[in-house]
């Protein structure tokens, strides 16, 4: 019996650590791994996951270099094989990919010789950021916040944005409208017509209320089982989400058009799966990250403004990490999407005086929000 593998997918912000949490939480008696992989030096989802999951039988891996595609082998590889040797124990596993990072390496991975026997995939789920679809932010030509819409580079980050989202939704069995407590049922049809123009091949669209999706919307799905008859039709051209894996060994595959649903933002099939890693981290190499850390106490609302005022002034997308807070026992967990700004304490005690916040943007002034956070804080960020 194989264990089944959920993938979940989605762009910077979507709310896809909220919603695996949440799924943790519903399934106390179910044995769970979870493979974390971000774009970023320090684990905050994987810190977040391990704390929802301490009443749970759930293990919490760790994926570091922030995207999936350049680390398979190094680190996917090697975690999926401590798994496979204890697959008695477990019930079923969930990949959550980096916010810029696709499905389809590990689609591929999965169906590599080492591991094939032990693991099926079971649904690819991708995470909607529902505000964001709807004000346009996740559109082709859309500004970028912080960034003069006259630099060369603010046109190529919208577009970029557009152009992993759609790809992101190329392979997807299963499109969860997150954040979308705020929406009545006309905003709500009006979403779902953006998402599926973005994903016309998807299987299901659900809605996920408070960040709460149903277990058997979006795991034991069975939908990448593979049919006996399958190996007899492998040569015909492929449209939409794969239902099987090719066998191509460790080796990246010649026909990539296998992993193609619709062409968005003008690339080619070649530029799917192996491609695409080169694309966005060598073509486009904008996307950056790094960590602000400070060893003095902070005051939540301050903190929470001059994140905010950073946001603001600079490129921007994702903000995420912890705060010592002066006079509190718990660390202050911040996240950011875009100038939206949300904190809140954790509820368990949490060891180091140390506070860090990851940001991720297009072309960020690391200096210039190191200065905002500490002028708006008054205390040393760097």
């Amino acid at each position: 019996m194989k264990i089944p593998v959920t993938i979940v997918t989605g762009f910077l912000g979507s709310g896809k650590t909220t919603l695996i949490s949440k799924l943790l939480n519903s399934n106390p008696d179910r044995r769970l791994a979870v493979l974390v992989n971000e774009f970023g030096e320090t684990s905050v989802d994987g810190s977040l996951l391990r704390t929802a999951s301490d009443q749970c039988d759930i293990e919490v891996h760790d994926l570091p270099n922030g995207c999936i595609c350049c680390t398979v082998k190094d680190d996917f590889l090697p975690v999926m094989r401590r798994l496979q040797e204890r697959k008695h124990e477990i019930d079923h596993v969930l990949i959550e990919t980096s916010g810029l990072a696709l499905a389809t390496p590990v689609m591929r991975a999965l169906a590599w010789p080492e591991i094939r026997n032990d693991f099926q995939l079971d649904a690819v789920l991708a995470v909607i950021d529902t505000p964001q679809l709807l004000d346009g932010a996740l559109e082709a030509g859309n500004p970028i916040p912080g960034k003069d819409q006259a630099a060369s580079d603010a046109l190529v980050h919208s577009n970029s944005v557009d152009t992993i989202l759609c790809q992101q939704l190329e392979n997807a069995d299963v499109v969860a409208l997150n954040k979308i407590d705020q929406y009545d049922e006309e905003a709500l049809m009006e979403a779902e017509k953006l998402a599926r123009q973005k994903a016309p091949q998807m299987r299901f669209l659900e809605l996920a209320y408070n960040a709460e999706l149903d277990t058997r919307l979006c795991m034991g799905l069975n939908l990448h089982e593979t049919p006996a008859a399958t190996h007899a039709h492998s040569h015909d051209h492929h449209h939409g989400p794969l239902t099987t894996m090719p066998d191509a060994g460790d080796q990246p595959l010649a026909d990539q058009e296998q992993f193609d649903g619709h062409a968005h933002g003008g690339l080619g099939a070649h530029e799917h799966g192996d491609g695409t890693h080169e694309h966005f981290h060598e073509h486009d190499v904008g996307w950056q990250s790094f960590v602000l850390r400070s060893s003095e106490p902070q005051d939540a609302q301050d903190l929470k403004l001059a994140v905010r005022q950073a946001t603001h002034e600079q490129p921007i997308l994702r903000a995420k990490g912890f705060a010592t807070i002066q006079d509190k026992a718990y660390r202050l967990a911040v996240q950011a999407v875009r100038t939206r700004v949300q904190t809140y304490f954790e509820s368990e005690h949490a060891h180091g005086k140390e506070s860090s916040i990851v940001f991720i943007g297009y072309h960020p002034d690391r200096k210039q929000v190191a200065k905002v956070i500490s002028e708006k804080t008054q205390t040393a960020w760097q």
